[in-house]
């Protein structure tokens, strides 16, 4: 199955430095896009580019299916109503959203109460919420994480529990694989009238979500790490809380009556889409989900589990590898150290041998502190990584570890 599935990728059929073919090993910074996502880009600009929402003609028309059918599409891919999905640029965006709209809705009684994170966030999931603390007098509070990189749950349920307004929390951590237990999170939140955001960026390429299930307010992921295109992401949030969310931005399409005494806002999802929506990404989006819906999930699982237990496997061969956090084996992100070498110069070799890899801090710079490192070296498989990767993995690895010491 698995060679099959790689052959619908035209990128890996491709060659790097000159004659090294290519071994993708960054899927959690972006996945690859199979054809039937490039087909469908391609066949709306050729057969149906025209604005959504907008004209009574048929192009108008068709493009407005296409855009609403890709909605229908991400809403049975949560177990969610199709109008309870908001389209944005990105999983960023989305939270900017939550975090703006929240200011604007609830003001000045968020003074003095608490928006909860946790240390193993991405920067998009800490940066907008101090931005709003700045501005309304709001505390962001801080669980911990252990040692073995899972979440500090007794001090979760102590900070919801005091004087929380929002808990806003990754599903999955893009740097040490953790999975959350959000729906016990989710579930102290509404016990104590606070607000649910889950970031499910890394989650959901890997596991099948239902939101009903998690119990969230919101949930978020951004369309390019699910092999879909770039500039989409997906906003759903529970219909009786869209309702009363105060718009993001303002502008076309996402109105009712507009006069300039005074402006009344559309139904979500479209108040919150202000603007010439993207889509040709929603669209790509659609096809992805499609694409994804398509396959053998648990097979795939499964063959994601093996190339990461042979990768894992084989590194630990090395004295001076050290792989960060817990158990890894089922969630495809592997981030390790290496004592004595810097991970930029790591992967600045393995790269040269044609393996994609990422170093750095991942865009978690206080986790990275939390943990004492600078950053890390982290290879992360998807759907179309083989056990022939892992082998080219770790043959770069070693060959690079020799050239440097």
């Amino acid at each position: 199955m698995i060679y099959d599935l790689r052959s619908q990728f035209p990128i890996l059929q491709r060659h790097v430095h000159g004659d090294k073919p290519l071994v993708y090993l960054d899927n959690a910074a972006t996945t690859q896009k199979p054809k039937a996502v490039l087909d469908a880009i391609a066949d709306f600009y050729v057969t149906s580019n025209a604005n959504a929402h907008r004209g009574g003609h048929a192009l108008g028309a068709e493009a407005t299916a296409l855009y609403e059918s890709a909605r229908g599409t991400i809403g049975r891919f949560l177990n969610a109503a199709p109008e309870s999905v908001v389209f944005t640029h990105g999983a960023t965006e989305a939270l900017n959203l939550l975090a703006t709209s929240i200011e604007r809705t609830y003001g000045a009684s968020l003074r003095g109460k608490s928006i909860v994170i946790s240390e193993m966030e991405h920067h998009a999931n800490i940066v907008p919420w101090q931005v709003l603390c700045e501005r309304t007098g709001a505390l962001l509070k801080v669980i911990r994480i252990c040692d073995d990189g899972s979440l500090d749950m007794q001090h979760a349920q102590e900070l919801i529990a005091h004087n929380c307004a929002v808990v806003s929390i990754a599903h999955m951590s893009n740097v040490l694989g953790t999975i959350n237990d959000v729906e016990t999170i989710c579930t102290w939140a509404r016990e104590h009238g606070a607000h649910s955001i889950v970031d499910g960026c890394q989650f959901v390429v890997h596991n099948q979500v239902s939101v009903d299930n998690i119990g969230c307010d919101a949930y978020v992921f951004g369309g390019h790490k699910v092999y879909g295109p770039f500039g989409i992401g997906v906003l759903y949030g529970r219909p009786e809380w869209l309702t009363v969310l105060e718009p993001y931005q303002a502008g076309g399409a996402m109105i009712d009556n507009v006069t300039f005494e005074k402006t009344t806002y559309a139904e979500p999802p479209l108040r919150f889409e202000a603007g010439t929506p993207n889509i040709e990404g929603a669209i790509g989006l659609g096809a992805a989900i499609n694409w994804l819906s398509s396959i053998d999930r648990k097979t795939v699982a499964d063959q994601e589990t093996s190339v990461t237990e042979a990768m894992i496997d084989g590194l630990l061969q090395h004295d001076r590898v050290r792989v960060i956090g817990g158990d890894y084996a089922r969630n495809g992100i592997i981030s390790i150290v290496v004592d004595g070498i810097h991970a930029n110069d790591l992967g600045t070799l393995m790269d040269e041998q044609g393996v994609a890899v990422r170093t750095g801090h991942h865009c978690a710079m206080p986790l990275m502190r939390r943990l004492g490192l600078q950053g890390t070296l982290r290879a992360s498989v998807a759907a179309y990584n083989s056990i022939d990767d892992a082998h080219r993995f770790l043959d770069a690895f070693s060959r690079s570890c020799r050239m440097l010491g």
